[in-house]
């Protein structure tokens, strides 16, 4: 059984302030409220895929090991950090929009379209193949939702652009590990995640 908070639940009537529909009647000047609240769902999914992304590369830096463990552990952090700070803007934009953002776990799992990273503990190149292809599904998608907010609000576009740049950075920094002096990857052509991990390795 969920949590009750108060004894409310979804459908009571209260004036209670904790409870409020999820999209409030307002967004920015200069945009519709339909318009604002389109750019802030898009958003969400933004919001889902960096929660994900930021706990994955944690997990990848609990779990990396071999003689290059320090180097790698370290370097995650800061990427770590780097995309709290993606999720907060988010978020933020999201609620100055009008719509609620939701960082719950289940919302995420139950609106996700991929699945759970699939490395344990494993050398550090095994888990950053894997981790450059969860870095290409986040970055595509970032580039994918430029173009659904571009033409509606140049804010938020510029917000996810910034963002992407900053995504991009972080995958060079792991691809750096895996190409040879002739930048090829060691990954190439792989498909999946543990496909990637035992190419790398």
């Amino acid at each position: 059984m969920g949590r009750r908070l108060g004894g409310y639940h979804p459908g009571m009537t209260t004036n209670s302030p904790v409870h409020s529909d999820a999209d409030a009647p307002v967004t920015v000047p200069g945009l519709k409220v339909s318009e604002g609240h389109q750019v802030a769902h898009t958003l969400q999914m933004r919001l889902h895929a960096l929660n994900d992304l930021q706990l994955t590369l944690k997990h990848a830096h609990w779990n990396v090991v071999g003689p290059t463990f320090i180097g790698v552990h370290t370097m995650l952090d800061p990427q770590i950090d780097g995309i709290r700070t993606m999720v907060d803007d988010i978020a933020e934009r999201m609620a100055t929009l009008g719509v609620s953002p939701n960082g719950l776990p289940g919302a995420l799992v139950e609106a996700r379209s991929w699945d759970d990273y699939d490395v344990m503990r494993a050398d550090t190149r095994a888990h950053l193949g894997a981790l450059d292809l969860v870095y290409d599904g986040v970055i595509s998608d970032h580039r994918e939702a430029i173009d659904e907010v571009g033409e509606i609000d140049p804010v938020t576009e510029d917000l996810l652009i910034a963002q992407t740049g900053e995504l991009e950075q972080y995958q060079w920094f792991v691809r750096a590990h895996l190409q040879d002096a002739g930048g090829q990857l060691s990954t190439e052509g792989a498909t999946t995640e543990e496909s990637a991990a035992k190419k790398a390795s």
